[in-house]
C-alpha cells in the first residue's frame, strides 16, 4: 500500500514540477496569444493550467499525509531513552578507556620515557 502511494506521489511531484514551469511568470499560460475558441486562448490555456496546478498540489499534499500516516502507523512506538537500561548512569559512560591489553591510557611514566638518538656530528 505504502509503495503505490509513493508511486503516485512521486508521479504528482513531477507533473505538478512540470506544470509550473510551463506557465509563465505573469500569469500567461503558455505564452501563446490568440486563437480560435475559449479554450485555445492565452486566458483559457491560463485557467486550464491553473486548474492543473490546483489538482496537482491537493493531491501531492493529501499523498504527503497518507504517507505520513502510513509511516506512523509502522514506527515502533518507544523511544531510545526507553530503551536505555535504567541502571546504566552518566558515570559508567564516561570511565577511563582501557587498551586491550589491560593497561589504562594513563600518560608514561619517567622510566617509560623512549632513549634519545644517538646525537649525529
Amino acid at each position: 500500500m505504502e509503495n503505490v502511494v509513493l508511486v503516485v506521489h512521486l508521479i504528482l511531484a513531477l507533473c505538478l514540477i512540470g506544470i509550473v514551469l510551463i506557465q509563465r511568470s505573469e500569469g500567461g499560460g503558455l505564452g501563446m496569444g490568440g486563437g480560435a475558441g475559449d479554450a485555445m486562448s492565452a486566458r483559457g490555456a491560463a485557467t486550464a493550467l491553473t486548474r492543473l496546478t490546483w489538482i496537482f498540489a491537493v493531491g501531492f499534499i493529501i499523498t504527503s499525509i497518507t504517507l505520513t500516516v502510513l509511516a506512523r502507523r509502522e514506527a515502533n512506538v518507544s523511544s531510545v531513552v526507553d530503551n536505555m537500561s535504567a541502571t546504566e548512569t552518566v558515570d559508567d559512560a564516561v570511565s577511563t578507556p582501557v587498551l586491550p591489553s589491560g593497561e589504562s591510557l594513563l600518560p608514561p611514566s619517567a622510566t617509560d620515557a623512549p632513549i634519545a638518538p644517538p646525537s649525529v656530528e
